[in-house]
């Protein structure tokens, strides 16, 4: 799951990041690394927490409220938090880059995670890697029961 959420990122970063000169040229990559990274550790936050229903609303709502739950809520600022700290740029900056940046990603992630012909992010792996367990119901047939 990771590296697929890598490279939604990359592939959505040219705004935000690339062309951004906030984040000088040979920072880039660490940027598009630290951002991924960023959203996937607030994701397996929101699971590890039992925050189920938030996480369950941002698959239901479809792609384009990913960011308006409140798991989506925390990936954005936890992206800012992250893009401050690691390239020392101001709130408004960062809030620039994620405003722009995690929408696009999260919308992308929860619409191909719903499309049953695209097999980029499938249920089992994104259950897997964010800590819950698809076998014997819990988080999995939860979430599962939403794309049925």
């Amino acid at each position: 799951m990771f590296e697929n959420l890598l490279n939604l990122v990359k592939e959505n970063s040219v705004d935000s990041i690339i062309d951004n000169p906030a984040i000088p040229n040979e920072k880039n990559e660490d940027a598009i690394q630290t951002t991924t990274t960023s959203i996937f550790e607030s994701l397996k936050g929101q699971f590890s927490s039992g925050n189920m229903s938030s996480i369950m609303d941002m698959f239901k709502g479809g792609g384009a409220s990913a960011t308006q739950s409140s798991a989506g809520n925390v990936v954005q600022t936890n992206v800012v938090s992250e893009l401050m700290k690691k390239f020392g740029i101001d709130n408004s900056q960062a809030t620039e880059i994620a405003n722009k940046l995690v929408p696009k990603v999260m919308e992308k992630f929860v619409n191909k995670t719903n499309d049953p012909n695209d097999k980029s992010f499938d249920l089992p792996s994104i259950v897997n890697s964010l800590g819950g367990t698809t076998a014997g119901g819990g988080i999995g047939s939860m979430i599962k029961g939403l794309f049925n």
